[in-house]
């Protein structure tokens, strides 16, 4: 009787160690993926930079789903819905655009889950459009979806980081500097 119980306690003892290795492996794999998931975020996002740096319609186009959901809040308080219509756009302004000089500070990854991530950053941009200098800057959130094995931006919303005075505010949301 003595035996058996001896052996199934080691049995048992054997049993919780094979299965904390078993946990401690799974935590590793998963935090593997979630840092291979940031990666793959901010290399979209890179790609997404360059894309705007170089004019480039299909550079920037490919970061995003191409689907007629896909939402962009622009900075000019306009609203494009569809990537077929944000690529229309692009088509029609980026041949005439050039010298594209554009800073990104303070980037901010979010993931959210194994298939949705947030990225926020401040951007200053300059260009020539159709000879002329332009220069603004703001804030920019994209939300990212993996759509298959891809990361793709959902969502874009930008705003001015120095909105025009004239700009109504509510009086509720106005803060002392």
């Amino acid at each position: 009787m003595k035996k058996i119980a001896f052996i199934s306690l080691i049995i048992l003892s054997l049993s919780f160690v094979a299965f904390g290795q078993k946990s401690k492996t799974a935590a590793k794999t998963a935090a593997a993926q979630a840092a291979a998931d940031e990666k793959a975020v901010r290399t979209a996002f890179e790609d997404l930079l360059n894309g705007i740096r170089n004019s480039n319609v299909d550079g920037v186009t490919g970061v995003y789903w191409n689907s007629p959901k896909t939402l962009y809040y622009n900075s000019n308080g306009s609203v494009t819905i569809g990537w077929e219509q944000d690529r229309k756009n692009r088509e029609a302004r980026y041949p005439r655009i050039s010298n594209v000089k554009l800073e990104v500070r303070n980037t901010n990854v979010m993931m959210i889950g194994s298939t949705g991530a947030v990225v926020a950053c401040q951007w200053k941009q300059t260009q020539d459009y159709e000879g002329n200098n332009e220069s603004a800057s703001g804030r920019m959130t994209l939300v990212f979806q993996k759509v298959g094995k891809d990361w793709k931006v959902i969502h874009l919303h930008t705003s001015p980081d120095n909105p025009p005075a004239t700009r109504p505010v509510m009086p509720s949301e106005k803060t002392e500097n």
